[in-house]
């Protein structure tokens, strides 16, 4: 993996005056879920988990993103976006009956549930489900062209973006509590924000880094 930020991570900034009490809680809270299933069923989770893998590959050299306890945890506390798109069912419904129907197609396909697929075949179903050509009757009303930009794409990348690994991998400070920033414009950072790496900078981090391991 391409270190942009070689050595920054974020959570180096816990006991700084970047963070208050209130924001170490949440990035607590948030860095604790992980593991089991606590809303979607069994099958449910393992598709998701087979989606997410596919949607946002992760590098193989650092603790991967928990995105399908994240997308679980936000369905378990049923934490909506305040809008929706008309076509689409409420949150929990839409994720069940997508990932269901997802099962379905690709058990229609070869007898084998999502997870049993190829890597280029669960590629293949996917962008099947960007082109809107998934039409198995499990779909029932819910378009799955939708359910892919709205939910499925949107709730991945979200959960991504959302957790503390992600901002150390995008060179971000965090919650901007209580400190904020105040260099706002293009190309422009506050003085405790990182430097991305100049060009050969990479090559000797990376250098340094397999010295080390």
């Amino acid at each position: 993996m391409k270190l942009i930020y070689p050595g920054y991570d974020v959570l180096s900034k816990r006991h700084s005056q970047s963070w208050d009490e209130p924001t170490r809680q949440v990035i607590d809270a948030r860095l604790a879920i992980g593991g089991a299933p606590r809303f979607l069923n069994e099958a449910q989770w393992q598709t998701l988990d087979a989606v997410c893998q596919r949607i946002l590959p992760q590098p193989i050299d650092r603790p991967p993103v928990p995105l399908a306890a994240l997308v679980d945890n936000k369905l378990l506390n049923d934490r909506g976006d305040g809008y929706r798109d008309a076509r689409l069912p409420p949150l929990r419904q839409a994720w069940q009956l997508g990932l269901t129907a997802l099962d379905a197609e690709a058990q229609a396909l070869d007898g084998r549930g999502f997870t049993g697929l190829t890597a280029a075949q669960q590629d293949a179903l996917l962008s099947a489900m960007q082109r809107n050509e998934l039409k198995h009757s499990v779909w029932k009303s819910m378009p799955c062209v939708v359910f892919f930009s709205h939910r499925l794409i949107h709730d991945i990348t979200s959960a991504y973006y959302a957790h503390p690994t992600a901002w150390s991998e995008i060179g971000f400070g965090g919650p901007a509590n209580p400190r904020g920033y105040v260099r706002m414009g293009p190309d422009s950072r506050d003085p405790w924000e990182p430097m991305a790496a100049k060009p050969g900078a990479q090559r000797k981090a990376e250098k340094r880094n397999r010295h080390v391991g």
